[in-house]
């Protein structure tokens, strides 16, 4: 009978060689499949496992290591296909201690399986309180000790009796985070490389039919020189375009690293097993009929996700244009468009295959070409997160372009962004809404919201599709400049004065435009634009050159590349009316190279592109800082508010069936008899190989005989209570109903006060409440909505009476069972504002923030930053809003202290990002005085959270589409 099982553990993973796997919970329906693990090892693997030999497990053995609670003994198993190829486990030993041990298959050990695995424990034993792993190794187990080191954990090293005891302190610290980044990082951007750079390529689905997408798939490879050799594949014909074709890819003599399928919908799945078998790396999936054709479709999408992932592949599309890749030493053209652009600086990206020939062809009329472009489709697997991780390794591309329909794991995206954004621009534009089909769901933030968050990771959002490849054109080939001062140099002087009103809108500061007149020469140019480049008051030029009567073109274009060659600063031209990188003006032979000057069609679209990438080397050269260390917050204090509140709230709900495992009928097993449990030597719970998990394993001898109790509760002094990713996670369960929380207790935890205030409901009491809380006296309107409605609220009521005929008047307007607040007045004068931190489904806790009164509320004037925040984002949160001069001291208000509201914005930046129950926090309102701020009144809403964050615990893809469409995404 199996336990609860913990649905939400299981995850798709990326390993380091970029195969995939799968991570889940072991069941006891995984008998068979662990004895033909076990079956598989080498002999020296089970030494090191289980310090001596084993040729094979008893029928005892097997169901002790498939019978776990989930909670003092967990196992995990990493599965490639329907095999088993790694298990870890960890079994209790004693208060906050779990004993752990692993063993990977040897053909897959050196893959990073174990290092992923361990990931995924520790988060799981966090869950369940337990605070730190021990092992006992043999001397010569390198790899097991290696992986342990390498973790990133405080790790405590002892030798005795022959073995080395290892101590690791699950703790999350700056270095674990930092190893399992970097390892995802190199694990993602290898299965992209994987993809776009193959030694060989197959097309199935390949035809003769002129137009059809197999036909053009093959079409298209063979006339890019892909310099590796292509397989048609296709059931009856023995060569297509002179190439022989084969009946099916396991036919195929050689490997294959890449399969281009374009076969009908319903044979994909067929196709992707075949795939498996041969060991092909990735799949290009052309072919329509998924997500974008409704209910049945999309279940179709989530199969193909599913296989693929479990047997280790990639998968581009379905329902794509392709990929391409320019390197010479590659000449991939897996698309169905004909005109893929030469060799170039930009990756680029798009979601939409329709669109997607239409942005190929218009990048190559502007001659910038492409490092390499993936189109998504339908975005089952492969995301623009992955391209990210990918381009930030190819020295190749300086410049990153998206064009998005959706967004899966935003979070993440705005993680990755935020620290590629360091080293290269990234330009995205982002259509409204969410297309059919594609393996995401809406976003639940206003778009104002998205590109505030946009912002503050240094994304480069632009509006259209001409602005992504004009600004893209820019920071491809020139310097970022190094302000807003822009000098103008013209032949005309009303295209001067329209670039110059032209740099005013757009937030940039020109000096006045220098006309050259319409008959100016080169020399005249060169002269102009050498002066200003060498003026200490210019950051960047503008050359306007539209001559009336055609002149020396070649002459002024070289002289213009000669002058700006010896400058850092950016050179933008209007030349000739050109859009895109004129010959004339390009350096490095047929492709243009650093240095070309890049033209637009009117001087307008050069400024504008010009001031985002002011805006962009702004944020760059910002200095990279972390959120604050707060040393007065009491972290534990708050989590026990939230434990006590969502337990408080689960027990006046009704009871519910548990969710339970495949396996299990929904009964909660009682204690199991564990006096059958197999005897093994003392050490074999630790002696796990080469970074390899291993079968689980009864609780050592020696240890008592509570990690021996398979019970489904751990004993009370290992209770646990929910915590955050950052020490120990969430119970995670269904979420129930919004329970309300003491917001200004969880408040005062991280160092915030709430001005007092007592509930009134009736006169005398206002009266006593205005005594004891201080005079003057405010009487207000109380619930959450009260702020946001005019003539809620009587200020600087002096005494008793005046009270009295405050309340008398609420009572005539709303009732005499209305609901009212005392509180003493606060000092003035002040600027309300409004606080917030809401837990966004999608992008996780964001903070917003903007000015309490009426007028602001309406416009919806609000800036919005992902939590925690530095010191630096609550800054230019703060100054995010349209009403922000109020805040200093403009328009007749006083200068207020600013500073106190930055500092309490990281404050309830950091109990959202701590507290993952928190779903909503409301500050409503803050007064921000002279000297300091007040908050009011604040309201707090918890719910229990379904599962992990989008971009938290261990590295996964998303959790897989089989447990919960939509919900984790690897995008």
């Amino acid at each position: 009978m199996e336990a609860q099982y913990p649905a939400h553990w299981e995850a798709d993973v990326v390993l380091a060689d970029g195969g995939t796997a799968h991570v889940r919970p072991i069941r006891p329906a995984d008998a068979d499949r662990l004895r033909a693990f076990y079956s598989r090892l080498s002999d020296e693997s089970i030494y090191f496992r289980f310090f001596g030999p084993r040729p094979r497990l008893s029928d005892r053995e097997v169901a002790w290591f498939t019978n776990v609670d989930y909670l003092s003994r967990v196992a995990l198993i990493a599965t490639i296909g329907t095999e088993m190829v790694a298990v870890i486990r960890y079994d209790r030993t004693g208060p906050g201690e779990g004993e752990v041990a692993f063993l990977v298959e040897d053909a897959h050990q050196g893959r990073g399986v174990a290092s992923v695995l361990l990931e995924h424990l520790a988060a799981t034993a966090r869950e369940r309180g337990v605070e730190r792993f021990v092992a006992d190794v043999l001397p010569a187990n390198m790899k097991m000790m290696g992986v342990l080191r390498q973790a990133g954990y405080t790790a405590e090293t002892h030798f005795a009796d022959g073995v080395v005891r290892m101590t690791l302190d699950l703790t999350p610290t700056e270095t674990a985070t930092e190893v399992t980044t970097a390892r995802e990082h190199r694990a993602e951007a290898r299965s992209i490389a994987r993809l776009l750079t193959p030694g060989s390529v197959a097309v199935i689905g390949a035809s003769r039919e002129p137009g059809g997408v197999g036909h053009t798939a093959l079409r298209n490879l063979l006339a890019a020189d892909f310099t590796g050799p292509v397989y048609p594949v296709h059931r009856e014909v023995r060569a297509m375009a002179g190439v022989r074709a084969y009946p099916s890819v396991t036919a195929i003599d050689d490997e294959v690293d890449l399969a281009v399928v374009a076969v009908p919908a319903e044979g994909v799945l067929d196709v992707v097993k075949e795939c498996a078998e041969k060991g092909v790396h990735g799949l290009v999936v052309l072919s329509s009929g998924f997500g974008e054709t409704g209910e049945a479709g999309r279940d179709r999408q989530d199969e193909l996700a599913r296989i693929a992932r479990s047997y280790g592949l990639r998968v581009v599309g379905p329902n794509c244009l392709g990929i391409a890749n320019t390197d010479p030493a590659v000449k991939l053209n897996a698309t169905l468009a004909a005109t893929v652009p030469g060799r170039g600086r930009v990756g680029f990206f798009s979601q939409s295959g329709a669109l997607g020939t239409a942005l190929l062809q218009r990048v190559k009329e502007r001659g910038m070409g492409i490092s390499s472009f993936v189109s998504a489709g339908n975005r089952a697997d492969v995301s623009g997160n992955d391209l990210l991780q990918y381009w930030e390794e190819d020295a190749s591309t300086e410049v990153i372009l998206l064009y998005l329909e959706s967004l899966g794991n935003p979070r993440k995206f705005t993680r990755l962004a935020r620290r590629i954004a360091r080293s290269k621009p990234i330009v995205v534009v982002k259509s409204g809404g969410t297309p059919a089909g594609h393996s995401a769901e809406e976003l639940g933030l206003p778009d104002s919201a998205i590109s505030s968050l946009f912002e503050q990771a240094g994304l480069i959002r632009v509006d259209d599709l001409i602005q992504l490849f004009d600004v893209g054109q820019l920071l491809a080939y020139q310097p970022l400049p190094a302000g807003p001062r822009v000098a103008l140099i013209t032949n005309s002087d009303a295209l001067g004065l329209l670039a110059a009103d032209g740099c005013l809108a757009a937030g940039l500061e020109p000096r006045p435009p220098v006309n050259l007149g319409a008959t100016a020469e080169a020399s005249e140019f060169c002269t102009a634009l050498a002066d200003e480049l060498a003026s200490p008051e210019v950051d960047a030029a503008v050359v306007i050159y539209m001559p009336p009567i055609p002149g020396d073109t070649t002459a002024v274009a070289a002289g213009l590349l000669e002058i700006s060659r010896g400058s850092a600063k950016p050179v933008l031209a209007t030349f000739q009316g050109h859009l895109g990188m004129h010959p004339c003006l390009q350096t490095g032979g047929p492709v243009p190279a650093r240095g070309s000057i890049p033209s637009y069609a009117a001087p307008e679209e050069a400024v504008r592109a010009l001031a985002l990438a002011v805006r962009y080397a702004t944020w760059r050269a910002r200095p990279v800082v972390p959120p604050p260390d707060l040393d007065d917050l009491d972290t534990a204090g708050a989590r026990a508010l939230v434990h006590e509140a969502l337990t408080a709230g689960a027990a006046a709900l009704p009871p519910t069936r548990p969710e339970t495992g495949p396996a299990t009928d929904g009964q909660i097993p009682a204690p199991a008899d564990t006096s059958d449990a197999p005897a093994q030597d003392a050490r074999a719970q630790d002696a796990p190989v080469s970074g390899a998990p291993a079968p689980g394993a009864a609780p050592a001898q020696g240890h008592g005989g509570e990690a021996a109790a398979d019970s489904v509760r751990p004993p009370a002094e290992y209770a646990v209570v929910p915590s955050t990713e950052s020490a120990g996670a969430p119970l995670f369960a269904e979420a129930g109903p919004p329970v309300q929380a003491d917001a200004a207790a969880l408040l005062a935890c991280y160092g915030v006060t709430v001005w007092p205030a007592e509930v009134v409901r009736s006169p005398d009491e206002a009266v006593a409440a205005a005594e004891r809380l201080g005079w003057p006296a405010v009487l207000k309107v109380a619930g959450p909505d009260a702020s946001r409605r005019a003539g809620t609220v009587r200020l600087g009521l002096p005494n008793a009476e005046s009270v009295r005929h405050a309340y008398a008047e609420f009572a005539r307007q709303f009732g005499d069972d209305v609901e009212l607040a005392v509180q003493r007045m606060a000092p003035q004068p002040a600027v309300p504002t409004v606080v917030s931190v809401i837990e966004d489904p999608a992008f996780g806790p964001v903070v917003s923030f903007g000015l309490g009164e009426v007028t602001a509320r309406l416009l919806l004037d609000q800036g919005f930053r992902l939590a925690p925040l530095t010191r630096e984002d609550a800054a230019a949160l703060v100054r995010s809003v349209r009403a922000a001069p109020l805040l200093f001291g403009e328009y007749g208000y006083p200068p207020v202290a600013v500073d106190a509201l930055e500092d309490l914005l990281t404050r309830v930046s950091r109990l959202g990002h701590d507290l993952p129950e928190l779903g909503r926090l409301d500050l409503d309102q803050v007064l921000v005085g002279e000297s300091g701020v007040i908050v009011l009144d604040a309201r707090a809403t918890l719910r229990t959270p379904p599962g992990p964050r989008l971009d938290g615990g261990p590295r996964r893809l998303g959790e897989s589409p089989r447990l919960n469409r939509g919900r984790f995404s690897s995008g």
